[in-house]
């Protein structure tokens, strides 16, 4: 079954920059597809090809079977953009943005009824200039939706706001979802891609180097667990070498973090408490965590992401 969104073999230079060299991929209907990767990887450029906003330099884009390019009049009408450096008048007021935004679609979802449901009711008379970061994002996500579209395209949609706007939008994103819209977003915020997203592609200097589920993603790749502890002492030389035998180690004032693979039923939580007791050294804040896709990403790219 082909997807609602088909990209093949997509490329894109700016002179001698290459943008997005020769990606391939599929969204299908009703899933939240995230693209992500640290600034500069190709993530915006990849988008704005789709939404017809960038001509690509070569390759095929379908989005609700229809070009971006040669047919956009006709698909700006049943997709919801997002960009990344959207704006709007200080001065124009929340209706008033939504009403004549409105007016540019043949057949508009009631903004009325939005400005309710994206929590913005009591905002309906502010102007722009003087709304928070989070309530521009939900204007901006209402903006989108007025088209009633099939699609929704959301490009870095959360960054600049503080942790509780972020987690706010993240929840309006699976709302939005739940009304069965397929949702694509472009992000590098790692923990945003694996709370949301149903798929996520890897963007990594232009090129995809992984894509399937976030979970799938942590598991295939085998990556490490951490545990983590603090000392009242110093780590002595003795407990230096015996930990480093089960993994990575690192020092981080009175912190100790092992990272490294459980073996066969032993875990590694197991022998680092083990050895721990063997040397009766006194610990305290013992902590575990499981890997993330930001650890995937790590150890595919070589290098942790940026903002």
């Amino acid at each position: 079954m082909p997807g609602i969104i088909e990209v093949k073999n997509l490329r894109k230079t700016y002179g001698a920059v290459v943008a997005v060299e020769d990606i391939s991929f599929e969204i299908h209907e009703g899933e939240i597809f995230g693209m992500v990767g640290p600034n500069g990887a190709g993530k915006t450029t990849t988008i704005e090809c789709i939404e017809g906003l960038r001509k690509p330099d070569s390759g095929t884009i379908r989005v609700l079977d229809l070009d971006p390019q040669t047919e956009h009049q006709v698909l700006r009408t049943r997709t919801g953009m997002q960009l990344q450096q959207s704006n709007l008048p200080g001065h124009m007021k929340v209706w008033e943005a939504l009403d004549l935004y409105s007016s540019f679609y043949p057949d508009p979802a009631d903004w009325r009824v939005l400005i309710n449901q994206l929590g913005l009711e009591e905002k309906r008379n502010s102007i722009f200039a003087n709304l928070s970061g989070g309530q521009k994002q939900r204007l901006f996500i209402a903006l989108a939706l007025l088209p009633d579209p099939k699609v929704v395209f959301l490009d870095e949609l959360t960054t600049g706001l503080d942790p509780q706007a972020r987690h706010a939008i993240w929840k309006l994103v699976r709302e939005v979802q739940s009304r069965g819209k397929t949702v694509f977003l472009t992000t590098h915020f790692m923990e945003e891609a694996e709370r949301l997203c149903d798929r996520v592609a890897i963007l990594e200097e232009g090129q995809i180097v992984a894509l399937d589920t976030p979970q799938a993603l942590v598991h295939n790749l085998s990556t490490e667990d951490r545990v983590s502890f603090s000392l009242d002492g110093i780590l002595s030389a003795n407990l230096k070498e015996i930990l480093s035998k089960l993994g990575e180690l690192e020092v981080q004032g009175d912190r100790v973090v092992i990272q490294g693979t459980s073996k066969g039923k032993i875990q590694l939580v197991t022998a680092v408490v083990n050895a721990l007791s063997d040397q009766r050294v006194t610990f305290h804040e013992l902590r575990t965590e499981q890997p993330t896709l930001e650890d995937v990403f790590l150890k595919l790219t070589g290098r942790q992401i940026r903002g």
